[in-house]
């Protein structure tokens, strides 16, 4: 098992795992909890931004993403309007959104990628 690198590590998750070339990020939820979905969603692109790089990766290098947000039709135009001034042009992921019950109530947003290793 040492192959497998965790990274801040907790009791109940890592914030990122890093094995066979991959890096999975645990769901990522916006530092600013009273921002709307603009605010909320540059803040978690801010998060993955920091955690890839922490680990030697970047957002080229993503492969895949889930987002959820707490209220999809209200929000994925513009959360959508976010995520595609960030994503590289020529690098979009694979990705799926959908609506879910968030762990509080004033996040709107949660982001899970896996990137290749850097």
């Amino acid at each position: 098992m040492s192959d497998i690198q965790r990274y801040e590590s907790t009791p109940r998750l890592s914030r990122a795992v890093v094995h066979n070339g991959l890096v999975h990020l645990a769901g990522i939820t916006s530092a600013v909890r009273d921002g709307d979905i603009t605010v909320q969603t540059k803040s978690v692109l801010d998060t993955i931004d920091a955690r890839l790089a922490s680990v030697g990766s970047s957002k080229e290098r993503i492969l895949s993403a889930q987002i959820w947000l707490k209220d999809i039709d209200a929000d994925f135009a513009a959360m959508n309007a976010v995520w595609e001034a960030w994503v590289p042009a020529s690098g979009s992921p694979a990705r799926a959104t959908c609506e879910a019950k968030l762990a509080a109530p004033n996040l709107l947003i949660e982001i899970i990628v896996v990137a290749a290793a850097g």
